[in-house]
């Protein structure tokens, strides 16, 4: 069966498909959006106590209830002055130290930090030797990203890709994955230093949104970067919201060397919950 499901993603059209189910996911029509919103709450059992719109029929599309906001104090932030949050709901992926340029994907795969940026080596070379996390968003997950810490906005990367699912199945069996698909790369500037937050597409993700810019992907673009230094400064506080996938994906997180820890407890396959502590600032770092 897994054999199966690799040869399907390689064998249909990805984005086709993906910008099809993105269509019907956005439809307003009463019956259609009640029915895909309730069966979908169903399968995958769906907690809608915390959602902040607790009637499913409330939403005007099924986007709407997939990008749904939280109550205020669903998610409550770990208060220590030095500690990286969660900036997601779902499970660790992968997580731990980039290997040189090599960032550990599942299995003994591994995938490459520039291609993961879009091939740009000075903007890894920041990453070199520096601190990533892979982070699941399952169907049934929020799906909202918030910021681990304090940012101010830098530049935003757009990278064209392919749609391959993310989930652990599909990490194990295709070589360079997150480096492949559709992402966008957020840099920010923070109290420690640059960081990283990568949105990933995957398959029937119809879209990847910021706060800032509204919908990025998908893009009749190529490649683009858009600095935002000359730009009135962007700043995201942290725990704030900083994008949102409609239909779910992946957030890649990356800091560079001796800033940062992951914390010890979080492991592969962990959950998480946005707001926990996943990590904390180096002491070399609290004294500068």
């Amino acid at each position: 069966m897994k054999t199966l499901f690799i040869l399907f993603q390689h064998i249909v059209p990805q984005h086709f498909l993906s910008r099809t189910i993105g269509l019907l996911a956005n439809c307003q029509t009463p019956f259609i959006k009640n029915f895909l919103i309730k069966t979908f709450i169903k399968k995958y059992n769906v907690n809608m106590a915390e959602a902040e719109t607790k009637d499913p029929q409330d939403f005007i599309c099924f986007n709407d209830f997939f990008t749904r906001k939280l109550e205020a104090d669903a998610r409550p932030l770990d208060s220590g002055a030095n500690t990286v949050i969660c900036p997601v709901d779902g499970a660790v992926s992968a997580i731990g130290n980039i290997d040189v340029e090599q960032i550990f994907q599942a299995k003994g795969k591994s995938f490459s930090l520039p291609a993961l940026l879009g091939g740009d080596q000075e903007l890894a070379d920041v990453f070199h030797g520096g601190k990533f996390a892979t982070l699941y968003l399952s169907p049934r997950d929020y799906h909202r990203i918030h910021m681990p810490l304090t940012g101010t906005l830098e530049q935003m990367i757009y990278i064209p890709g392919k749609l391959f699912s993310v989930n652990q199945t599909t990490a194990d069996h295709i070589d360079e994955l997150f480096a492949r698909n559709e992402r966008v790369v957020c840099i920010f500037s923070t109290s420690v230093g640059p960081m990283a937050l990568i949105l990933v597409g995957a398959m029937i993700v119809a879209s990847i949104e910021t706060v800032w810019a509204g919908q990025v992907a998908p893009s009749k673009l190529d490649k683009h970067v858009e600095h935002y230094q000359e730009h009135a400064p962007i700043t995201i506080r942290r725990g704030e919201e900083m994008g949102r996938f409609k239909l779910g994906s992946t957030a890649i997180v990356l800091f560079p060397a001796n800033v940062m820890d992951w914390d010890s407890l979080l492991q592969t396959a962990s959950s998480i919950q946005l707001g926990q502590k996943i990590g904390s600032i180096t002491q070399e770092q609290i004294r500068q």
